[in-house]
């Protein structure tokens, strides 16, 4: 049985959708995880959920423990993880509303620790990033959007901030000259810390704003807690029905990375 894991992200921090959950905590060498375990169907499908910023919202995009987190889900037994973002557009045809699958990320994180790999006895580690996103996870997610008729893109670049501060308006111009659709402060270093322990991610983004510049008005939190709020339905709706389509043998390239800290994928 395929073990899933659901990253919440700003606005996702509700775990009733889960049956006969129970608090798990964790322990790693980057400190403890607090996690969710948890089912979605009759069949026993196990899901695990783990809120990124913490029960109240407490924990800024560039103080979240990535590393735990991501080590503790390996360490429960997680192979696939499902991730929720809110992120701001930089492409007007990804309006607010849509959810993006993204599939390449720009990292313009600053002081984040991105890596288990660091020297000593495993030696120098080069992780490919060339599909950061699995592709097999994204396929499943749009298939059941586009089914259910949900506002949806496969594919985008997300592109990575330190935050917790927005972005300038020459900073999204400049990102848009990159090549980026959506940004975001939370898809790196999360995506590269599963891909080095063998982990499908895809990252669900939900586009609740134009960025700076591109908006008409200033940006507010309160603008992004109020949509993702708007479309919890269906995106939670996306997930649930997703889990059991992704019980499958993975035949993607995520799980083909380098030994892992806790002794290979």
């Amino acid at each position: 049985m395929m073990k899933i894991a659901v990253i919440g992200g700003t606005g996702v921090y509700d775990s009733s959708w889960l049956a006969s959950s129970q608090e798990l905590r964790v322990e790693t060498p980057y400190g403890p995880v607090e996690i969710i375990q948890g089912q979605v169907n009759q069949k026993g499908d196990a899901v695990y959920f783990l809120n990124r910023h913490g029960t109240h919202h407490q924990i800024p995009p560039h103080l979240v423990n990535y590393r735990a987190n991501i080590w503790a889900l390996k360490h429960v037994g997680v192979e696939r993880i499902m991730a929720t973002a809110a992120v701001g557009s930089l492409n007007v045809a990804m309006p607010p509303g849509n959810v993006v699958l993204c599939d390449q990320f720009l990292d313009f994180t600053k002081s984040r620790v991105s890596t288990f790999f660091e020297g000593g006895p495993q030696g120098v580690v080069h992780t490919d990033m060339t599909e950061p996103y699995c592709p097999h996870i994204r396929k499943v997610i749009y298939q059941q959007a586009v089914t259910r008729g949900y506002p949806t893109i496969n594919g985008g670049c997300y592109v990575a901030t330190e935050g917790p501060r927005f972005e300038t308006p020459a900073e999204i111009r400049a990102f848009r000259l990159l090549g980026g659709d959506v940004v975001g402060m939370t898809s790196v270093p999360e995506v590269i810390l599963a891909r080095e322990l063998g982990l499908c991610y895809s990252t669900l983004a939900l586009v609740t704003n134009y960025a700076a510049g591109i908006s008409p008005h200033h940006l507010t939190h309160q603008e992004v807690l109020d949509l993702m709020a708007q479309n919890m339905t269906y995106l939670k709706q996306l997930i649930v029905t997703s889990i059991p389509l992704l019980q499958s043998e993975r035949d993607c390239y995520c799980h083909n990375s380098a030994d892992t800290p806790l002794g290979g994928s």
